[in-house]
């Protein structure tokens, strides 16, 4: 394979800065192209033979031309989907395009095309791999090593990659949480191969729209039901969206018909990149590696309709996103009485819409966790509802005491409030509210080792 050094003069940027420019690339094409192009389905047969996978005319600068035709400024392309084949010469597995008739590495085909018309390149990466039996009740150290090897390979020998989308992880449907398959650790293995990389998981929409957990970028996947309010959104944000019917290409595609191009300007589009959010739109190559004449009709008419502002919008401040593991997250909870059914147990079980609710009676509330003994942390996290704590006091209990945790420079982002300080040991952590508007609730509770 050959092989793209990383550019060594590339200075490590600012998220900040990252983040605004992810927003201000406005537009780009998602490419779904894998062994699922070849099956009736998203979702290939985790068996399926490498043999299907065949595309016979396979031209990554006709997908180029085409995403330039609608103005957009990058693509995305689904390196390996949940079933995991490869499109990539991989040396860790032979499922992959290597293993198949056309035998060419179509990751350095597109990121070759594609800046060669002067278009940002990024990939899609699935973490679920139903081949490879990354799945749940299945996952062992040499799969995580597998998934850390696999994103080396993208992240080294294809050049500078603007974007990894992560997807698979942490989703109702996937099963695989972020300590199955620890975040952190990838997070930071992106960041240490190319530092200016953004990560994004498409599953990070399940938490709240106040702040990013889990990811650089807020992601929003149209199909899965998730819709950015267009009103509200204060983060660099991302929505996704196929042409088509799915995401995936299937033999009807040439006939029937695809989304509007004016509606996809007019109500995504337009007021998206108005709302700090980028726009994918997925557009998905044929089974001979071609975008067939209707979605190359799409994208030309998108590019004559859209017209894009000459400046950008700045994004507000952002918090630096939660990446570690949730350590209060299903531990042992205690507090002062509760509202109704609305037990302490609801402010740490891993679910933003389930709060622990003080009973109205209580002047005083407080909530504990126990965390085990001598728990290092330097985070602490707490999410209402609705705004209503206005005082309050964080201890933790070490050494068979109470101390004080010091009520550092706090972070408010929206509706969540985060409290990052130097790192200490104990065993329990507690809020003790002292001043509030209403009955104080608490939907989730959060404790983290942050790497720093």
């Amino acid at each position: 394979m050959s092989v793209h050094a990383q550019p060594s003069s590339q200075a490590v940027r600012p998220l900040s800065e990252l983040q605004q420019e992810f927003v201000d690339l406005r537009f780009g094409m998602f490419i779904h192209f894998n062994i699922p192009t070849y099956q009736p389905s998203d979702w290939a047969d985790p068996e399926a033979s490498p043999e299907l996978f065949n595309p016979k005319r396979l031209d990554c600068n006709q997908w180029a031309e085409a995403a330039l035709s609608a103005k957009m400024s990058y693509g995305c392309l689904t390196t390996k989907h949940h079933s995991g084949f490869c499109i990539w010469d991989t040396k860790t597995t032979d499922y992959g395009v290597m293993s198949s008739p056309y035998k060419h590495d179509v990751v350095k085909e597109y990121t070759d095309a594609f800046r060669a018309k002067g278009l940002k390149t990024m990939l899609y990466y699935s973490i679920l791999d139903t081949h490879h039996k990354i799945r749940p009740g299945h996952i062992t150290p040499a799969h995580i090593e597998m998934i850390k090897q696999q994103i080396t390979e993208l992240l080294t020998n294809y050049g500078e990659i603007s974007a990894l989308v992560i997807d698979g992880w942490d989703a109702p449907w996937s099963r695989i949480s972020y300590d199955d398959v620890p975040f952190q650790e990838i997070y930071q293995l992106v960041k240490k191969l190319q530092p200016n990389c953004v990560v994004m998981d498409l599953n990070a929409a399940k938490y709240p729209p106040d702040a990013l957990f889990y990811g650089d970028i807020k992601p929003y996947e149209q199909n899965a039901g998730q819709h950015i309010s267009k009103e509200t959104n204060r983060l660099p944000a991302m929505s996704c969206l196929p042409l088509n019917a799915a995401w995936f290409w299937e033999p009807s595609f040439p006939n029937d018909p695809v989304k509007d191009p004016e509606k996809l300007v007019k109500d995504n589009l337009v007021p998206f990149n108005d709302a700090y959010c980028n726009f994918m739109l997925n557009v998905s190559p044929n089974s001979d590696g071609l975008l067939d004449k209707n979605a190359l009709a799409a994208l030309k008419k998108i590019g004559s309709l859209w017209k894009p502002k000459r400046t950008e919008s700045k994004l507000p401040p952002v918090a630096a996103p939660i990446i570690s593991s949730n350590l209060a997250k299903n531990k042992p909870a205690d507090s002062s009485w509760s509202d109704d059914m609305w037990i302490m147990d609801f402010a740490n079980d891993d679910d933003f819409g389930t709060p622990w609710r003080s009973n109205p009676s209580v002047e005083k509330p407080w909530l504990e966790i126990d965390l085990g003994s001598g728990v290092e942390f330097n985070t602490i996290t707490f999410f209402e509802p609705e705004h209503r704590i206005e005082r309050y006091k964080l201890q933790v209990f070490a050494d068979g005491a109470w101390k004080s945790i010091p009520m550092t420079p706090v972070e408010k982002q929206g509706r969540l409030t985060i409290h990052r300080f130097e790192r200490m040991k104990g065993d329990k952590v507690r809020i003790s509210i002292e001043k509030f508007s209403a009955p104080p609730a608490i939907a989730e509770f959060g404790v983290y080792n942050e790497p720093r």
